[in-house]
């Protein structure tokens, strides 16, 4: 062919060809145009890199059909080509445009879902400021009231996020409790209970609202051992907390009276025939048998008619105790020590505020106050202003009878409440992270900054007064054995229930949970622990080893079933209010045989 036999054309001394499939000939290099003379000398100018560029034959020959038809057909295809690319293109931005639209109507769906059950909590405390902000207001600590705190962490999500991290480590998980059950029910060959009676029995609950609660559950047992009527126990008013709340201010009396009818006759007061007749006043032994009542209280009390029991905390023993004087001391104190239907309804209002999108949460028993620190003595990470303060309300405490204590070896012994510190080294070491929800069971903190290391490794940290409003707080107010009640009801039915102290509401409620099913309950190992911590304090331990440790050290210490440790004295056993097993639960194969 003839454009095969051409020579290129020279450009600055440079060969080059211009290969195009529409024209054959000598092309000249000029940017990126070619030119053609024709016989006008008129010059024409075609972008070779247009695709519309019209073919031109050169000069001296003729374009081949042939060549034509397989340019077209080679354009066909590239425009072809071009709109499965376009077509590919549209399909991918269709579905990168329903991803978007999908994430937006889950991401709103969310925040739907978060603000309606709130809203109950929102209508009833925006705009009033929260009591306690100096111990208790603990996130977005300044320039917001507690509700805005609150309110903000619920709708914000920093309080939604909780469950992945902790439920993936199993922190929560509770435990094998399979093997038991509760067995405190009357038996089927019940005795009616007889009409007559030995004489009545007046009590003054003394201590705060738990050591009361215990001593009211043993004179139920003390009224059955001597077929005695119990009145409605009074209350202490003269404690520490100055409470001036009655027995039916704190519990449900006529649930109390109904449910101990087929055990022992409690009467509101006392017949009119004995209300002038002075009673003979008694104080029990401390840590007493059966026998002691029977033998040394009964005669009194037939004699007299009327005794009066000047106090009731730890009157009956631990262990030794029959079976069914046992299981009666526990529907004493789980079935039929009810609280007020007041405290019920808050306590139950303020487990759904924590449970806010059903996430977990963890009670915390701190006990980190003023006249627990001076009544133990216990003055670690305290200046010396603030130890010589809880010294001087020690020594002004008459019946307190320890004055002089050395609060170093008694932490080292295990007898001081973790400080909020350690309670932060102490859950940081466990695994709990730091958006875990807590709800303090506890007044205020004592000491200046006390609460700062706690509240800054766990800002969800909420209480009674943080979670409501001051409206709803006023009829409580004053009442520190109601507001104990209110704590102890969210107490008992969290997720986990952890006290730095072995005090009377640490020992309530862990054998309430333990009653109930063995709900996980953490027993910190004092002794052992304050030892890591100052090792690690004085770079003995790294932080990975630290955990390490706490965690080996607790791997058997939340509240799984575990008979009731006997001591060489009473005062030195595990308390039966904290461990009901055995007496109140039973193996269930022993259960099935009863």
């Amino acid at each position: 062919m003839a454009h095969n036999n051409m020579n290129p054309t020279t450009v600055d001394g440079v060969p080059h060809r211009v290969n195009s499939p529409r024209y054959s000939g000598s092309m000249t290099r000029r940017a990126h145009s070619f030119k053609r003379n024709n016989n006008n000398n008129n010059e024409i100018e075609l972008q070779i890199n247009s695709p519309r560029s019209p073919s031109v034959p050169a000069e001296g020959s003729v374009l081949k059909r042939k060549h034509h038809h397989d340019a077209s057909h080679k354009e066909r295809k590239n425009k072809f080509g071009q709109w499965v690319f376009l077509l590919f293109c549209g399909v991918c931005l269709f579905l990168g445009l329903l991803k978007i639209c999908a994430t937006a109507w889950w991401f709103r769906s969310a925040i739907h879902s978060t603000h309606e059950p709130i809203q109950e909590l929102s209508d009833s405390i925006t705009s009033r400021n929260l009591m306690d902000q100096s111990s208790h207001g603990y996130a977005y600590r300044e320039g917001a009231s507690d509700v805005e705190r609150t309110l903000k962490m619920v709708t914000t999500g920093v309080i939604d996020s909780q469950a992945g991290m902790a439920e993936e480590s199993g922190i929560w998980s509770k435990p094998n409790y399979e093997n038991f059950t509760q067995c405190i029910d009357l038996p089927r060959n019940h005795k009616k209970l007889d009409a007559k009676t030995n004489g009545y029995i007046l009590v003054n609950a003394n201590g705060g609202l738990n050591q009361m609660r215990f001593g009211i559950c043993d004179m139920v047992a003390v009224a059955k051992i001597m077929k005695a009527t119990l009145v409605l126990p009074s209350l202490d008013h003269t404690s520490y907390w100055g409470d001036a709340s009655g027995f039916k201010d704190l519990f449900d009396w006529k649930h109390f009276i109904e449910t101990l009818k087929d055990d022992i006759h409690v009467v509101e007061t006392l017949p009119p025939a004995y209300a002038e007749i002075g009673p003979f006043s008694k104080t029990p032994i401390s840590w007493s048998k059966a026998s002691y009542y029977k033998t040394e209280v009964l005669p009194l009390l037939k004699q007299h008619i009327v005794i009066y029991f000047t106090h009731t905390d730890s009157r009956l023993a631990n262990n030794g105790i029959s079976s069914s004087i046992q299981k009666l001391r526990c529907r004493a104190n789980y079935r039929a020590l009810k609280y007020s239907a007041p405290i019920e309804e808050f306590g139950n209002k303020l487990i759904s505020r924590m449970r806010q999108n059903e996430n977990p949460y963890l009670a915390l028993h701190l006990r980190y106050e003023k006249d627990m620190l001076a009544f133990t003595g216990c003055s670690h990470n305290l200046t010396a202003e603030e130890d010589e303060e809880l010294r001087q309300m020690r020594y002004k405490v008459g019946h307190w009878k320890e004055k002089e204590i050395n609060g170093t070896e008694r932490r080292l012994m295990g007898g001081c409440p973790l400080t909020p510190r350690e309670t932060s080294l102490l859950l940081r070491a466990l695994g709990f992270p730091s958006q875990t929800r807590i709800y303090l069971v506890a007044g205020e903190a004592y000491g200046r900054g006390s609460m700062k290391y706690l509240e800054d490794d766990f800002p969800n940290i909420f209480s009674h007064s943080s979670l409501s409003s001051e409206e709803e707080l006023n009829p409580f107010k004053n009442h520190q054995n109601m507001l104990a009640g209110i704590d102890y009801i969210v107490a008992l039915q969290s997720d986990i229930f952890l006290y730095s102290y072995d005090g009377n509401m640490a020992k309530a409620v862990q054998g309430h949970r333990r009653f109930e099913n063995f709900k996980k309950t953490m027993n910190p190992d004092k002794v052992n622990f304050v030892k890591l911590v100052d090792k690690l304090d004085e770079g003995k331990f790294s932080w990975k080893k630290f955990s390490s440790k706490v965690k080996r050290l607790h791997e058997d210490r939340i509240g799984a079933p575990n008979p009731r440790e006997r001591g060489e004295f009473p005062k030195l056993e595990e308390s039966f209010y904290a461990n009901p097993l055995p007496g109140c639960i039973c193996g269930t194969r022993l259960e099935s045989t009863q």
